[in-house]
């Protein structure tokens, strides 16, 4: 059911009203497949209030593709997404661990629901405007699909993206991997697209920008408690465990606790270091090298391979936090599902919860789950 005015098929791209999709959407145009846009509504809680208002959203995203002259379509995934992402973010969360929904979201949402629905709709590919590239290159068992670092490393998402599958991967097109986002940013102001100088969304994935404990608080029980020092000394009170993430510096009530000072008398920062769970303790620690903040390794679970495979043991970089440079690794055991990470230098607060992403190069091999 192809466009037959179309050279290349037809392309079904997620259009979320931002620049980066936006101008994804023209870019596919100019390369001559027949492009349709589809606008995901993935959640309907408190979808008037100022944080996550998706109509305005809607509005840049149709009117953008009015401009581009494209069919665009809106689709609700809201049960999905509570389903299979918002359900498990909130698990998480409750077990102390601090998730990252991107990734849980691009997985069963972006790359799974939005894939299917695209198919229904003769889509022979998917776009999105993540920064990102696939490659294709025959191996032995046949042709297999890379995902690598888009070429602006400054906006590379791959770390996002890292457990997508073959399947998802043959069917995907990143049309911003080779381009830096300033050339986008130009590109949407040449053609007029009337979200040209919209800002990045940030915040969590489909739910955006907000106060997040207030947030949390709606779903998850307070379970007010101690905050610890390492020599057992309680420097304050916390709201939560669920509400704090290790390295965490701001919102901690305990700035005028004193402590270590600098050497020019300055107090040292205090820092979330460790959560007891079964005491309900949040111990903190002064400075931002204290021994509790650096870790030498790590251990993963719930793995997913780019490749269908595990990588052999060796050499690697590796990212446990997004828009971290790669750290020098060695991945030691790999097994059901689980691996082990030694890294060269100690890394900063190594979070359970958060994705620990394995590279080889420019080439995203997949990762796990801290643990």
């Amino acid at each position: 059911m192809v466009n037959s005015s179309s050279v290349k098929g037809r392309v079904v791209i997620g259009m979320s009203g931002g620049v980066d999709s936006s101008v994804s959407a023209w870019l596919l145009k100019q390369q001559g497949y027949e492009v349709i846009g589809l606008f995901m509504k993935n959640w309907e809680d408190d979808d008037d209030s100022e944080y996550c208002s998706s109509r305005q959203d809607w509005i840049d995203a149709a009117s953008v593709a009015d401009l581009l002259g494209i069919e665009i379509e809106a689709v609700n995934f809201a049960a999905e997404y509570k389903d299979r992402v918002f359900s498990e973010f909130l698990r998480e969360y409750s077990a102390g661990r601090t998730p990252n929904p991107d990734v849980l979201c691009n997985a069963e949402i972006k790359f799974k629901a939005f894939l299917d629905h695209a198919m229904s709709l003769g889509a022979e590919r998917i776009a999105t405007g993540h920064y990102a590239r696939v490659r294709s290159v025959e191996t032995p068992e046949g042709l297999e699909f890379q995902l690598l670092k888009a070429f602006d490393a400054s906006k590379d998402q791959s770390y996002f993206l890292h457990r997508l599958n073959q399947a998802q991967l043959s069917k995907t097109l990143f049309p911003l991997g080779e381009i830096p986002k300033s050339e986008v940013r130009k590109i949407a102001l040449e053609l007029g697209l009337p979200n040209a100088a919209k800002k990045d969304s940030t915040g969590i994935c489909f739910i955006g920008e907000r106060p997040f404990r207030e947030f949390l608080n709606r779903y998850l029980p307070t379970q007010p408690g101690p905050i610890m020092t390492p020599d057992g000394k309680k420097v304050g009170k916390h709201h939560g465990l669920a509400f704090y993430t290790l390295g965490q510096r701001k919102g901690l009530g305990i700035g005028g606790v004193k402590g270590h000072q600098d050497a020019d008398g300055t107090a040292q920062a205090w820092y979330t270091a460790r959560k007891d769970l079964e005491k309900n303790v949040l111990y903190v620690v002064q400075g931002h090298d204290h021994p509790w903040l650096l870790q030498h390794g790590l251990a993963a679970q719930d793995a997913s391979w780019v490749a269908g495979r595990p990588p052999a043991p060796g050499g690697y970089g590796a990212k446990t936090r997004y828009r971290q440079s790669d750290a020098g690794c060695r991945l030691e055991s790999v097994e059901n599902g689980r691996f082990t990470l030694a890294f060269e230098q100690p890394q900063w607060a190594v979070t359970p919860g958060q994705s620990a992403v394995l590279y080889d190069g420019d080439i995203c091999l997949g990762g796990g789950i801290i643990t």
